[in-house]
């Protein structure tokens, strides 16, 4: 494969889109086709891979060129060679007369390239032709570049063909991988990957350019000043050598301030006098635009590329002047000492200094990300080496805590070769438990502990107490997360940072060991504390949360909503990404199952880029178990891929990795599956407390159904005393419909429905309907098993319809198989009258393709009961096998 090829990385959608165009043609059904993208798209590249696919077609080329546009006909004489005719005249007769030298050479392609530079009359002649076509085998292709300066013509063409288009986009991510793995034999990191595709907008050529024009190393690390290709570079500056100086000024000035910049800031830096005819020139030439939405307040250039093409084009003493410049026109603090550090190519102490004390202030906020680039910058400008160490340490640390761990990544090769130190072995045990891996930092958080000094250095001593109240939260230890936060709190003063967020997760150690009162005690103190900025959405994360956990889903929504947005409180995607997994489940229990989908694709979009492996499960959990209610299974199975994780990490992970593996075996039907991904749960220890893991029921529920009732007797009375000592509602309800099957099963139907009403008082008005319906589900087939069938009938409806509500489609359909089953709604048909309602539910399922076995799970019966069953049915029917069955049953009416 040539280089060239590689470009087709990514275009499945684009090749299947000429494939189908292709395969209409070929029936009959002509049409001309403009497939556009911006320039370095690959569009010819894909279109000419697609073309050595197609042995049995004629392909006629040709190709628009700039200087030839005013040659009317020129594209055409090339289509037309050989054919002794040189056209002229009227387009559309020309159109006509393509038709009659096309019959004998279909089916065809007719292919023209750089469609934007061919004159105007023969792309009309093409449309006429493609207008008078009726049953012709010919596929025309233009392909053009987007926003080219092409003739007025040509331009208003283009335009008007809008009726079929295939748009070759950018590059996704993913795809910018492989290409770069493929084309240049660069294996690029995810996050990198990401960079990359954000700065060239996905554009094969431009990053195909990158990668040859830049060292290796580049990519091994974080690329966080990434150039333009130096082709890229050469063109804009001829642009600009065309441009008034005023305009050539006023664009320098904002590529220096950014690629979006408030124009009167970009204004007053250039000193240009008449700011807006410049801008009209900038904005005509497509390089520096009105942002929308803003009127004139905010310009953006078109692409980060163009603004890298023109910084890139300052010489080094323009350049500094210009950062010099900018210090006096920018008021925001964090802006100004990046001109500064601009400007100064030195090591400098006073300004490592300076920056080291705006990263204090910045972490006394909770700004990390804003933290750790200060102290990046800061460790840069250190003349001694002690001091770099310290400053990329702690940059490392502030990443981490932003949730931005590529970028911590990318600095751990340096710190790794420092000496051990109480800070640095916290930071690498820090990164350890935001990637999943509890051994390794229980080693790192040992050996910090043991290398600092409380009394020497109580905020390190602070820092690595804050570390250990993480750890022991993807443990789940409840009690040692509590000891390490009051440590943490002994050791310094309340507005330490790593106080501030010890204390925020306080009341989770605390509820989960059964202190439900301090808990909630602890975030009002905490909240009254911390109101704003960054280190409230920490609080705000733990104390939604908290609510959820304790049956108030409609505070957890709101807690969890003020948790979630980071852009303005330059808060922490790690504290973000929290949030949002439990937002979604707020939502889910309350019913809102669209907005939870919404937030856990999101996320996960998120997840990739921070790289946080300690909540993907508890992410995609959400997701797996919505998509699986509703029957989309390649989208539930997606998420649980995601949520997979192994035994040696954090519980915080295994347990709604499992839980997400049993909801959806829940929701086919496949209880043994159910127990087989719960039973490592059963072992683990302090995972009981009611309202944070609901996973209890549904381990207890299958044991029932897989016809292990005393089992389920003995692991569910612990659970009902805990639940009743704590007064926890939903916990109640939950355990109450399998203490209702139980009972239904020991044959004593008073204390089923006492189990079951009980269950729904205990409901009452919270507002949870996914778990109402979980329990009139049980509660139904209880009572049809008893022989309550109208009863059961009123039940299982509502059943039915509080899960048509939600779009819990693989239940509604259960709970319909259940309705015929108890024989109040049975449809027969007519062949079909001899059989019970009974038999006809079990032939239904046996028809459709199940066990016996699983067709007793389904109908809550045993296998012999299927058995005898079907040996009624085959003599009613007067058949002797599952596919006769299969196929009397085929055109039955539902």
């Amino acid at each position: 494969m040539t280089g060239e090829q590689y470009d087709v990385v990514g275009r499945r959608a684009e090749l299947g889109a000429l494939a189908r165009l292709l395969a209409e043609a070929r029936s009959g059904e002509p049409s001309l086709t403009l497939v556009l993208g911006p320039p370095g798209t690959g569009k010819t590249t894909v279109v000419e891979h697609f073309l050595r696919d197609q042995e049995d077609v004629q392909v006629l080329r040709a190709s628009g060129v700039q200087w030839e546009q005013s040659r009317a006909f020129g594209v055409l004489e090339i289509l037309l060679r050989g054919t002794g005719h040189r056209p002229g005249g009227d387009p559309a007769e020309e159109g006509t007369r393509l038709l009659s030298t096309w019959a004998q050479r279909q089916p065809l392609i007719v292919l023209v390239d750089d469609a934007h530079w061919a004159d105007p009359e023969s792309l009309r002649a093409l449309a006429s032709a493609e207008r008078r076509m009726s049953g012709e085998q010919v596929l025309t292709l233009l392909v053009a570049d987007e926003d080219q300066d092409s003739s007025p013509q040509v331009r208003d063409f283009l335009a008007h063909q809008r009726q079929s288009i295939v748009h070759i986009g950018p590059m996704s991510a993913s795809d910018v991988r492989e290409f770069a793995l493929r084309d240049a034999g660069v294996d690029l990191a995810p996050a990198t990957a990401r960079r990359l595709s954000a700065h060239t907008g996905g554009n094969p050529g431009h990053i195909r350019a990158l990668l040859r024009e830049l060292p290796p190393e580049t990519w091994r690390g974080w690329p966080s000043n990434l150039p333009a290709p130096r082709a890229l570079i050469s063109g804009i500056a001829r642009t600009m050598r065309d441009w008034a100086e005023p305009t050539r000024t006023l664009v320098e000035a904002a590529a220096v301030l950014g690629v979006s910049v408030p124009f009167a800031r970009a204004a007053e830096l250039s000193g240009v006098r008449q700011p807006i005819a410049a801008l009209d020139e900038a904005t005509r030439a497509g390089v520096l635009l009105p942002a929308e939405g803003s009127g004139l307040r905010t310009l953006r250039f078109s692409s980060e590329l163009v603004r890298a093409c023109v910084y890139s084009g300052l010489t080094p003493l323009r350049r500094q002047e210009a950062h010099r410049a900018a210090t006096r026109v920018v008021d925001d603090e964090q802006e100004l000492f990046a001109h500064r550090v601009a400007l100064t190519p030195f090591p400098d102490a006073g300004l490592a200094a300076e920056l080291d004390s705006f990263a204090d202030r910045q972490a006394d906020r909770g700004a990390w990300s804003a933290a750790g680039d200060a102290l990046i910058d800061a460790g840069r400008l250190s003349p001694e080496p002690a001091d770099r160490e310290r400053r990329l340490v702690r940059a490392v640390d502030a990443l981490a805590g932003a949730g931005d761990i590529p970028r911590a990544q990318a600095l751990t090769p340096a710190m790794e070769g420092f000496a051990p130190s109480a800070l640095r072995d916290a930071v690498l045990a820090y990164l350890g438990i935001m990637q999943g891996r509890p051994a390794e930092a229980e080693a790192l958080l040992t050996s910090a502990w043991q290398r600092c000094d409380p009394d020497d250095d109580p905020h390190i001593a602070a820092l690595v107490c804050q570390r250990r109240v993480l750890h022991a939260l993807g443990h789940w230890d409840g009690v040692e997360l509590v000891r390490w936060s009051r440590r943490a709190v002994r050791l310094t003063t309340r507005d330490d940072p790593a106080v501030v967020e010890s204390e925020a997760i306080l009341g989770l150690g605390l509820a989960a060991t059964g202190r439900i009162p301090q808990a909630l005690s602890a975030y009002e103190s905490a909240s009254s504390r911390v109101r704003a900025g960054a280190q409230a959405q920490r609080v705000q994360m733990g104390q939604g949360w908290l609510k959820l956990a304790q049956d108030d889903p409609l505070a957890a929504r709101r807690a969890l909503q003020g948790a979630v947005p980071t852009e303005y409180q330059q808060g922490s995607t790690r504290i973000s990404l929290w949030a949002q997994a439990w937002l979604a489940r707020a939502d889910f229990v309350l019913g809102d199952w669209d907005e939870a989908l919404r937030t856990v694709n999101a996320a996960a979009a998120h997840l990739e880029d921070a790289g946080l492996e300690l909540v993907r499960p508890l992410v995609h959990w959400t997701g797996a178990q919505v998509n699986a209610l509703r029957g989309d299974w390649d989208a539930a199975y997606e998420h649980l891929r995601h949520s997979a994780t192994g035994a040696h990490t954090y519980e915080v992970m295994i347990i709604p990795a499992a839980l997400a593996q049993a909801q959806c075996a829940e929701a086919r039907a496949d209880y043994e599956s159910v127990l087989r991904n719960l039973r490592p749960l059963v072992d683990l220890r302090g995972i009981d407390e009611p309202g944070f893991w609901p996973w209890h029921d549904v381990y207890a529920n299958a044991l029932i159904v897989t016809n292990r009732a005393d089992e389920a007797e003995d692991f569910l009375r612990p659970q009902e005393e805990l639940a009743a000592e704590r007064g926890h509602h939903s916990t109640l309800a939950r355990l109450g419909y399998v203490r209702g099957r139980i009972e239904g099963a020991r044959g004593d139907l008073d204390a089923a429905r006492r189990a079951f009403d009980t269950a729904l008082e205990n409901l009452g008005s919270l507002p949870l309907p996914y778990e109402r319906a979980r329990v009139l589900f049980p509660y139904g087939q209880t009572l049809r098993r008893a022989g309550k069938r109208r009863e059961a009938d009123v039940v299982l409806s509502q059943a039915r319809d509080a899960y048509r509500e939600l779009g819990a489609r693989a239940y509604v359909e259960r709970c319909e198989r259940e309705l015929k089953a108890g024989g109040m709604h049975a449809r027969r048909a007519v062949d079909l009258t001899g059989l019970t309602a009974q038999e006809t539910a079990v032939a239904r399922l046996v028809a459709a393709g199940m066990t016996n076995k699983q067709a007793a799970v389904e109908l809550y019966v045993s296998v012999k009961t299927v058995q005898y069953h079907l040996t009624r049915i085959y003599g009613k029917l007067g058949i002797g096998s599952r596919g006769e069955l299969a196929a009397r049953f085929r055109d039955e009416p539902e």
